[in-house]
């Protein structure tokens, strides 16, 4: 099984599936303090409604719905709640956090190289082509030599007992080939 990791430079992507946010109850008895918190219910109810029906199209009865939706109430999704027919053959981009201190070239501590291999070894572990994404330093005028994550795809591969490809840039047609052209 052959997985090419692309470690991408200065791209964030966040995500947060079933994260409620609270009614925020406005204490002052003013119109705008209550037209606020019927707007923030509004938009719970509609959570709610879209969390059943994504729970129903997975199979669930409306029971069971209701009560996947319950359960997820208040609580964000996990990687380990995402199933393997979930991640098999999909591309999932990790950000992570891989800014490590560096001697010339040489990485002087890799705990937080080290503390991602776990994630990226579940999704593996499910069939989920993997890119990662990163970044090191803050450049002033676009790249430089001192601020490339190569130390970091290097040292990620040996942890990872497979190659990482380093993508040249975070966008663009190199990057879209190396991303199109990964396996599980």
């Amino acid at each position: 099984m052959k997985l090419t990791v692309a470690l991408l430079a200065s791209v964030a992507l966040t995500a947060s599936a079933f994260n409620t946010a609270p009614v925020a109850f406005n204490t002052a008895a003013s119109t705008v303090g209550r037209t606020s918190v019927a707007l923030e219910a509004s938009k719970n109810k509609q959570k709610i409604a879209s969390r059943t029906k994504w729970a129903e199209s997975r199979g669930f009865g409306a029971e069971e719905a209701a009560e996947e939706v319950a359960a997820a109430a208040g609580r964000k999704k996990s990687i380990s709640d995402l199933s393997e027919d979930e991640l098999k053959g999909k591309k999932v981009l990790v950000r992570c956090d891989v800014n490590v201190p560096l001697d010339g070239k040489t990485i002087t501590d890799d705990t937080r190289i080290r503390s991602s291999i776990p994630t990226i070894e579940y999704l593996k572990s499910k069939g989920a082509i993997v890119t990662v994404c990163s970044h090191l330093g803050r450049p002033k005028d676009g790249p430089e030599d001192k601020f490339s994550l190569g130390p970091c795809a290097a040292r990620m591969g040996e942890l990872l007992g497979q190659e990482v490809k380093l993508a040249p840039d975070c966008i663009g047609d190199d990057v879209a080939a190396i991303v199109a052209a990964a396996a599980e």
